[in-house]
């Protein structure tokens, strides 16, 4: 990275510092700088050699903006946020819902002024998203912001793209996008010389604008995945947004995807909150019925695996981020587990850690399958299950995920061939991660599981080489918030639909 962009990422860091002592949070800056820089990109694509018209009227223009002082500077602010929701595609979407989280006018136009130094759009694909990408890492790391929730941790996105490789002129699709992470990885790894592909025109207009299509239903997250597309040169600042804002569990959007990278939002049920006659919040469990699906069910992590079969394209690919409940649990879980041994070729299951995901107490998998035309005999013929949990530990501040630590997966995965694999168990090697289970023995266990582990767990009898201390006080917060979970969904079902806790 250059002198100068480096200068630049270090001011914009110091700014957000400057702003939290001022009680905006990272989530808060993140979202104003998203509006301003927008805005200047705007201003510099209405300029020679570019001239092209954005849609910004003249009066919310930057060179108008950047003229304001004081309170005229606050009330002109606002009033360019609540004009610019009102417009049609991109601009209209990066603006929805939005409010001026500045309050101070000196400091809102000391930003401006900070951005208005830097020409943006000339600025390196890598400098906008080493900014954007550290900023909605803070952001996740925010706990009262609640923003985790919608970071998956970048080196698991990474691996998973790797073992994928997606081809030139293929769609990527993600139908509950979060901030984009999945699309980024894919675009770098399109774009990398690890790809071996050296894309011509076309190749490279189509990744611009038709490779990647999804949805986001919260406003600001999916203003975040937008403005980090854009800023990573995916998109046009005056084009749609191929994010769409509606729920992709609602009904087939006809739309079938060459891969399916995504990580659905944790918790199990999906569920509406409204306003009832009295003014009381409550909520209702949402079930959807759809012909496509293969059982009506309220867990949400089953209808995301169920809309992924229907959005794939026949010989897709997938890689999918699940919990633990979808491997084990029985009824509609088991149901959807046989239909998707059936229907597509189910052929490896990544076990994760605790310890890696911003939101508290999750056990998640990742499931590579791809999907199949109809046939009469069941697609799966063995599932490869590489254990990366037994006896690991992470945590998020002192021993995060790393790439590294998942190489030995790719390497078992061996994305270049898939079907010439090796397990690394056997009996002679009881401590290996990878094995190998035929489909007629995952068939035949209770509820159709694959809920499967082999390696014993050291802790439980090397006690003279047990974890840190404060390891093992994360794992056991980890356990008791993922039993505290389980517990709250019990009494919700007990007080039926909108009963409260």
């Amino acid at each position: 990275m250059s002198e100068n962009n480096s200068s630049v990422v270090s001011k914009v860091w110091s700014f957000c510092n400057v702003l939290r002592d001022g009680g905006v949070s990272y989530g808060d800056y993140l979202e104003q700088l998203t509006f301003l820089i927008f805005l200047k990109m705007a201003d510099e694509y209405r300029k020679p050699p570019y001239n092209r018209d954005i849609g910004i009227p003249e009066e919310y223009r930057w060179d108008v903006l950047k003229q304001k002082r004081g309170a005229e500077l606050d009330t002109h602010y606002r009033n360019l946020l609540d004009e610019l929701a009102k417009k049609p595609g991109m601009l209209g979407q990066i603006f929805l819902k939005a409010q001026n989280k500045i309050s101070d006018p000196a400091m809102l136009y000391k930003v401006i002024d900070m951005i208005d130094k830097e020409s943006w759009v000339m600025m390196g694909v890598d400098t906008k998203g080493e900014i954007y990408e550290g900023l909605l890492q803070k952001n996740a790391e925010d706990t009262k912001s609640g923003a985790g929730q919608y970071f998956t941790p970048r080196p698991l996105i990474k691996v998973m793209v790797e073992c994928l490789r997606p081809q030139p002129m293929k769609t990527i699709g993600d139908p509950c996008c979060g901030t984009g992470g999945f699309f980024l990885a894919a675009y770098d790894f399109l774009t990398s010389k690890q790809s071996h592909n050296q894309l011509d025109k076309e190749q490279s207009r189509f990744l611009k604008d038709r490779t990647f299509g999804g949805n986001e239903i919260v406003p600001g997250t999916r203003r975040l995945a937008l403005m980090n597309l854009f800023l990573h040169n995916i998109g046009e600042i005056d084009g749609e947004p191929m994010i769409s804002n509606s729920d992709a569990l609602i009904a087939d959007p006809g739309i079938r995807y060459d891969y399916v990278l995504t990580n659905p939002p944790f918790g199990k049920k999906s569920s509406m909150t409204f306003t009832n006659n009295e003014g009381e919040q409550e909520k209702e469990d949402l079930t959807y019925n759809r012909q496509d699906f293969w059982v009506t069910t309220s867990n949400k992590q089953l209808n995301f695996v169920q809309h992924i079969h229907t959005i794939l394209k026949a010989g897709g690919h997938a890689a999918v981020v699940l919990p633990d409940n979808v491997l084990f649990e029985g009824g509609a879980g088991e149901t959807v587990r046989r239909k998707l041994m059936e229907t597509t070729d189910l052929h490896t299951i990544l076990r994760l850690p605790t310890g890696i995901f911003y939101a508290n107490g999750v056990k998640a998998n990742v499931l590579f399958f791809e999907a199949k035309a109809a046939a009469k005999n069941p697609w799966t013929k063995e599932v490869w299950i590489y254990d990366y949990r037994t006896n690991v530990h992470h945590t998020l501040k002192k021993n995060p995920l790393k790439y590294a630590d998942l190489e030995d997966f790719i390497s078992c995965y061996n994305p270049d061939d898939r079907h010439k694999r090796s397990e690394t168990w056997s009996e002679d090697n009881p401590e290996g991660r990878f094995r190998r289970f035929a489909y007629e023995e995952i068939i035949a266990r209770d509820k159709t599981s694959l809920d499967i582990f082999w390696l014993k767990d050291k802790s439980l009898a090397d006690l003279d080489n047990l974890p840190d201390p404060d390891i093992l006080a994360n794992e056991i917060i980890e356990n008791i918030e993922a039993g505290l979970e389980s517990f709250r969904e019990i009494v919700i079902t007990l007080n039926g639909n909108g009963g409260s806790t």
